[in-house]
């Protein structure tokens, strides 16, 4: 029998705890679920759980707080749970390392469909930390783009020589750009790709995670091309 995937919920609302609490263990994942950010963090450090669902408005420790704690410690996973789409929660939710967010109230089909969309990204098979790579270099040979190095094989990234901890999300994104140095990449095509979207997103996702791997591999390294979308200088 296949390991079940560990799912830690932070909720503060009762009832939408013990209902998605329910709704994810009828889709066969195992859940903690705790009321607020303080139990959540020592669940998590307890437990090491392949995913987190983070409600922004938890008490004690608010959800983007936790999430840069858990961050901080792990590479984990992080879905945001949000009461408003046009939150700056949200984008402080993605800023803070999460990997993205759903909008409440959520239909649990959606919800799942979200959490395995990120499970399948991050090459969930017991382990949280592993990556899927694109076919960004046909000999496996390292990609050099300046002064930044890009190990498709060993999925390692230098900087001047420094090694760069990129989250596995951010790591996936830069394999698709590195992939196709010089191409612009439209959001929509990078929610696809590396998101795993079969549907319409948002769009605030990719531009937050650019934002984040600029800071890491440089700010001029990726372009923006206005209206149109992104693209890694060759």
């Amino acid at each position: 029998m296949a390991e079940q995937t560990h799912v830690l919920f932070v909720e503060d609302d009762d009832v939408i705890r013990e209902a998605t609490q329910l709704a994810l263990e009828r889709d066969g994942f195992a859940v903690t679920a705790m009321p607020d950010g303080l139990s959540g963090l020592e669940a998590f450090r307890a437990d090491r759980p392949d995913i987190a669902l983070l409600d922004v408005m938890v008490p004690g420790l608010d959800g983007v707080s936790l999430c840069r704690r858990i961050r901080d410690e792990s590479t984990v996973p992080v879905i945001m749970l949000s009461a408003r789409a046009d939150s700056i929660d949200v984008v402080l939710g993605l800023e803070a390392g999460a990997d993205d967010y759903v909008t409440k109230p959520f239909d649990g089909a959606v919800l799942v469909a979200r959490i395995r969309a990120v499970l399948r990204r991050f090459g969930h098979a017991g382990g949280a930390d592993r990556v899927k790579q694109p076919d960004a270099s046909a000999n496996g040979s390292p990609l050099s783009f300046g002064d930044l190095e890009v190990d498709t094989e060993g999925m390692e990234v230098r900087r001047g020589g420094e090694q760069v901890a990129l989250t596995p999300t951010e790591m996936r994104l830069l394999l698709e750009f590195s992939s196709a140095p010089g191409t612009v990449l439209s959001r929509d095509k990078l929610l696809e790709r590396v998101w795993d979207y079969g549907w319409g997103g948002d769009t605030r996702v990719v531009d937050v995670h650019v934002q984040r791997l600029r800071q890491k591999i440089g700010q001029d390294r990726i372009e923006t091309v206005r209206g149109f979308g992104y693209k890694l200088k060759a």
